[in-house]
């Protein structure tokens, strides 16, 4: 997982409704509306304010319906998917914690005291921990041996990397029934897409194995470009490849099977080993120089064009390109330039590109504009681009999506001839 600065969950969202917080902005459009009145509301505005919610949740409602259903869908998701008190995900701080302090476990932050060899390998490379960020600390590093063999150095960052490891691999419960629930309910939701439209595809920054872990549990598969055999060794023709189901006669080509989608893991994963040929195959607790992942830092840009980085990166933008496309970013701050640019890009250049921003701090990153890519995305939305910001988090976005075969027969007629006439 490719963790994000880690914002504490607002008490008053633990004794809301699902949907209370949830408020979202549509093309054109300044204002956002929310999903419920609130519950303090004068008794004369009660009802007006009680249908436009009303309205609103029926808007959205509709507005998720006919993107799951268009011929293409995609996600691009961020570490936000993986923090929260629930599924327990490092954020970018915990890992700068437990990299640097000597007693990182310390529930006071100001109790906590850097290491000995933190404060020594800053001194080095001359760089000033009082700016706590793990990503530039670790580039610092890597930058130095660029020039200088330093055993401190190369013992801190190996150190740092083994941590970073752990930490995204162990937080993971298979037993725990509820941890993964919003993950479960997402792939659940969106493996019901009609089994003849395109796979859906999901990219991922995150390092952990919560989506593969959630797909098994409800007899999900993930086709991830490894081998269907024993050991697993990544192949890019393996994302060509789907699975049917055969009649017992072999006299028909069969159909395709049901809850398959592809994974695509841009920043490589905790379960990834690249051997000394460079194959790289699935393995359980790979050392940190055998890792295949994309540490935090700022080279991530650089690292993101060498195999198999470069064949996800390359699925990645090819699947921005193709029309008709729903692409839904959850947990994702725009912080990972190599990946911002296409998405502005494709929001330019293919006019058939829905666009589904779903990040708890949405309104606040657009009203601050936090980056360029929030400036700039917003803007679009108001020319008229379809560019929609939700502003929840990814486990009441995931209870939102509508399940596409509760739809009765008349419905499904109307959503079928609607996408004939946008299509006209």
């Amino acid at each position: 997982m490719t963790p994000a600065p880690k914002a504490a969950a607002p008490k008053a969202d633990k004794e809301k409704p699902v949907d209370e917080a949830v408020r979202f902005r549509s093309p054109e459009s300044s204002d956002w509306r929310k999903l419920s009145a609130p519950a303090e509301a004068p008794a004369d505005d009660a009802a007006k304010l009680g249908n436009a919610a009303k309205m609103a949740r029926e808007e959205l409602k509709n507005v998720l319906l006919a993107s799951l259903q268009m011929q293409h869908v995609m996600v691009l998701a961020g570490s936000g998917t993986s923090l929260g008190p629930i599924v327990g995900g490092p954020s970018m701080g915990d890992l700068w914690n437990f990299c640097i302090n000597k007693n990182p476990t310390e529930p006071e932050a100001a109790k906590r005291e850097v290491s000995d060899a933190a404060k020594a390998v800053a001194g080095i490379v001359n760089y000033s921990l009082a700016d706590q960020n793990i990503e530039s600390f670790l580039s610092q590093c890597e930058a130095y041996l660029q020039i200088r063999n330093d055993e401190q150095v190369t013992s801190f960052l190996t150190t740092s990397k083994k941590m970073i490891l752990t930490k995204c691999t162990a937080f993971v419960k298979p037993e725990d029934k509820e941890q993964l629930q919003a993950h479960r309910t997402f792939l659940h939701r969106l493996s019901r897409r009609r089994a003849r439209d395109s796979r859906v595809k999901i990219f991922t920054t995150n390092y952990d194995l919560c989506f593969e872990t959630a797909a098994a549990r409800q007899g999900l598969i993930a086709i991830d470009g490894f081998s269907f055999g024993q050991p697993r060794e990544y192949d890019p023709r393996f994302f060509l490849y789907d699975i049917v189901r055969r009649s017992k006669t072999g006299d028909d080509l069969g159909n395709f099977v049901e809850g398959i989608f592809q994974l695509f893991k841009l920043h490589g994963s905790v379960n990834w080993a690249r051997d000394a040929a460079g194959r790289v195959e699935e393995k359980n607790s790979p050392s940190p120089d055998a890792a295949c992942m994309i540490y935090p830092a700022k080279g991530k840009y650089q690292q993101s064009y060498l195999q198999p980085h470069l064949e996800l990166m390359s699925q990645y933008l090819a699947a921005l390109r193709e029309p008709n496309t729903c692409l839904i970013i959850a947990g994702f701050g725009f912080n990972d330039d190599h990946l911002s640019e296409p998405i502005l890009s494709a929001v330019h250049n293919n006019p058939h590109l829905r666009l589904l921003v779903v990040n708890r701090s949405a309104e606040e990153n657009v009203a601050k504009a936090s980056n360029r890519f929030w400036k700039l995305l917003a803007e679009e939305a108001d020319k008229g681009s379809d560019v929609w910001f939700i502003n929840t988090d990814f486990q009441k976005f995931s209870a939102l999506i509508p399940d596409l075969k509760s739809l009765t027969p008349a419905q499904k007629l109307a959503q079928d001839v609607k996408k004939i006439a946008e299509r006209q």
